[in-house]
């Protein structure tokens, strides 16, 4: 059994995808439009480029999303996508990739239980939280 998370996008998901290529180091694994719908699926003409999946692996695990249905998209609330990085230079990498053009919900910084912890929400209005393990 494997859990993954399914990120929903309001129209972005593959600039979000493209942005975490770069933020993250992700590979996109697979990316469908709506156009590939069967033709008596109702898609408004203007959605028919947007996801309506993808996969992306990112550090050996796996990342689904696509574009909500036009009027069917909700804000993320309620949880957040962890990324646990070993290096604590590259977790601050990570973290500030992330965070720019979002917003800092915590500051990056050493914590009584990590190296670096910090939580942010990205661009795509995703929430993470950026983890560096202490020393063992």
């Amino acid at each position: 059994m494997q859990v993954n998370p399914y990120l929903s996008y309001n129209g972005n998901c593959e600039a979000a995808l493209k942005f975490y290529e770069k933020a993250l180091g992700a590979k996109i694994d697979m990316l469908l439009t709506y156009e590939g719908a069967p033709s008596d699926m109702p898609t408004p003409p203007d959605w028919k480029k947007k996801i309506m999946h993808a996969r992306a692996s990112i550090g050996g695990a796996t990342v689904m999303a696509s574009d909500s249905p036009p009027g069917h998209f909700q804000k993320p609330q309620g949880f957040s996508v962890s990324l646990t990085v070993e290096d604590l230079g590259d977790a601050e990498r990570k973290f500030k990739a992330l965070s720019q053009g979002g917003s800092v919900n915590m500051a990056f910084d050493k914590t009584f239980f990590a190296k670096g912890f910090g939580m942010c929400v990205d661009q795509f209005g995703i929430p993470w939280m950026v983890f560096c393990p202490a020393e063992q």
